[in-house]
């Protein structure tokens, strides 16, 4: 069983920067497709960036050119740097992870919160 943990949330006006973090727990961690998804009140969640175990990555369009995904095996960790932030990245953020490199992820955070102030 993984455990995630996300931290790094808050509030910030626009055009300012976070770096969300993701500490897992409960497996082993440089096998695991990681991925950030994120849920606006009233909205679906969606997908925000993954990072493959192999260190691959890719972005939603929304996000890509201002977000970087990374990950530190050694630590456990993932993490995204979100610059360049707009109001409409206001959302709750959660940390994913799944043993596939394809298909629904298994295991997810509590979320944390960003908010963007314009």
């Amino acid at each position: 069983q993984v455990q995630l943990e996300e931290s790094g949330g808050g509030l910030v006006q626009a055009g300012g920067s976070l770096r969300l973090s993701c500490a897992a727990s409960g497996g082993t961690f440089s096998s695991l497709d990681m991925g950030w998804f994120r849920q606006a009140p009233g909205k679906e969640r969606e997908f925000v960036s993954r990072i493959s175990w192999l260190g691959t990555s890719d972005y939603a369009t929304s996000v890509k050119g201002r977000f970087t995904i990374s990950r530190d095996n050694a630590k456990n960790m993932l993490n995204l740097q979100m610059n360049s932030l707009k109001p409409e990245d206001t959302a709750v953020y959660y940390c994913a992870a799944r043993r596939a490199s394809v298909g629904q992820y298994d295991y997810w955070g509590q979320g944390t919160q960003v908010t963007v102030s314009s």
